[in-house]
């Protein structure tokens, strides 16, 4: 097994350095148009929990636990369409480490249940059949495996990268991937345990033209693109999309039944009511987002009577009247290591206890806030020694700001980086590659005193 991973591994280092990042912002708010314009698909998770009345399941549950005697992924294809969904979206791998396709990166995978059978083939082989798109959703987190956080090792990271292989090898074109149980609060795998940078380029290697999403969207600023191509927003978690003033392309999911997998009671707990779902997906796609609804199969690897008829009720509620509106560019997101996270800070007079500290502290909903009485304020990060880096994201606790320059200290010498006119919250600042043990951020107008929730540093490959 070790063999035939390095020799995954290779085959995609191989494809990365013959496919050179070549993205501009035009192909990027294509891809980001095209995803939008799609407007309405089907999430199905499906996989062990499936059998344990559980969402998180014991990561010990054997590959036996896995049975759908009628599994038939044409019926839920079948199922999207009378909805008039456009595409699907299948949970690959969960929190608990199952496979449902045929891998050779464990043994704890479906070809070792009484099913034996590829069920990521059967789905999108059905979807495709049935004229709609293909997407996949992959887990980070892994409890089944020990991915999790305080044991995360070189092997997991390398089995991570050749399960994304063979997912994005074996099945042909996916139109996007959703990842989850990264960065999040209850995860706690952070983006440098697994390196994000690095699976981003991998997909995009592999297929250019698949959208890559982080479920993140609790944590990161609505204005800005941080480690997802689309900003992603698990309503079902409390994960809120402002729809009367979204600027950025977006995903909102939601289950129609009472939680994402399959519990014993669904087939006598009614469903979500079809007219307040078309309200949701009318709203949210007139806010440039995409909705993605959740339906389980069951024991059998079937929808349930009350779930298809909510489908088809929708399906009469609900058309597509064509392509969303045009979308604005986004520029590409923030896919690196930030570089200023935690590193020491400096300021001019803070105001009370919002010191500079709360500027790096990876934490968007605390800030380092100036003294009112302070003319001209600056906030600075000391690296300590040189740092390479050609990227800054600014994020203020409210768009405030309308003018500042930014400097770095290079053997002694302050050098000016850029001059900044930009009244939004986030503002992100490319630049050709510097050296510099400091950077700085020197605020010429605000109309408030200022106040930075996140100070971003970052070395991007390019």
């Amino acid at each position: 097994m070790r063999k035939l991973l390095t020799a995954i591994l290779l085959l995609a280092s191989i494809t990365f350095k013959t496919s050179a990042q070549t993205t501009t912002d035009a192909n990027y708010t294509a891809l980001q148009q095209k995803f939008v314009d799609l407007k309405f698909g089907m999430f199905i998770h499906f996989n062990i929990p499936t059998y344990r009345d559980a969402d998180w399941p014991d990561p010990e549950t054997p590959a036996s636990a896995f049975n759908p005697t009628k599994l038939n992924a044409d019926q839920w294809a079948k199922a999207a369409k009378s909805a008039n969904m456009t595409y699907g979206c299948l949970t690959t791998k969960h929190h608990s480490g199952f496979c449902i396709w045929d891998t050779k990166t464990t043994d704890y995978n479906v070809m070792n249940s009484p099913l034996k059978r590829d069920v990521v083939k059967e789905y999108v082989d059905a979807f495709r059949k049935n004229n709609l798109k293909v997407m996949l959703y992959y887990s980070i987190l892994d409890t089944h495996h020990k991915l999790r956080p305080h044991q995360i090792t070189p092997k997991h990271f390398e089995m991570v990268k050749a399960q994304l292989t063979e997912l994005l090898t074996k099945y042909g074109k996916i139109e996007a991937i959703i990842i989850d149980g990264w960065d999040a609060p209850w995860s706690r795998i952070s983006y440098d345990d697994i390196n994000f940078e690095d699976v981003y380029h991998l997909v995009k290697s592999i297929q250019p033209e698949c959208v890559l999403m982080d479920l993140n969207g609790a944590k990161y600023p609505a204005e800005g693109l941080f480690y997802s191509d689309i900003k992603t927003y698990e309503m079902g978690a409390g994960q809120r999309l402002a729809k009367d003033k979204n600027v950025m392309p977006a995903l909102a999911c939601l289950p129609l039944q009472s939680s994402w997998f399959w519990k014993t009671n669904f087939p006598t707990t009614p469903v979500k009511d079809p007219a307040k779902m078309v309200t949701e997906l009318t709203t949210l796609n007139q806010a440039d987002c995409n909705y993605i609804l959740n339906v389980a199969p069951n024991r059998d690897g079937l929808f349930d009577d009350n779930a298809l008829a909510a489908l088809k009720e929708i399906g009469k509620l609900w058309k597509n009247d064509g392509p969303a509106p045009k979308l604005a560019a986004t520029g590409a997101p923030i896919i690196s290591s930030n570089l200023a996270k935690n590193k020491q800070a400096n300021s001019s007079w803070s105001d009370d206890m919002n010191i500079m500290d709360f500027a790096n502290d990876d934490d968007f909903t605390t800030s380092w806030t100036s003294n009112a009485e302070v003319k001209s304020p600056w906030y600075e990060i000391d690296f300590g020694h040189d740092t390479e880096f050609n990227t800054i994201a600014i994020t203020e606790a409210k768009p405030n700001v309308t003018a500042y320059h930014l400097e770095y200290l290079q053997n002694g010498v302050w050098k000016p980086i850029a001059k900044g006119n930009d009244a939004s919250r986030v503002k992100i600042h490319r630049f050709n590659r510097v050296w510099g043990t400091k950077v700085r951020m020197s605020i010429d107008k605000a109309e408030a005193p200022a106040s930075i929730a996140e100070f971003g540093v970052y070395n991007e490959r390019r």
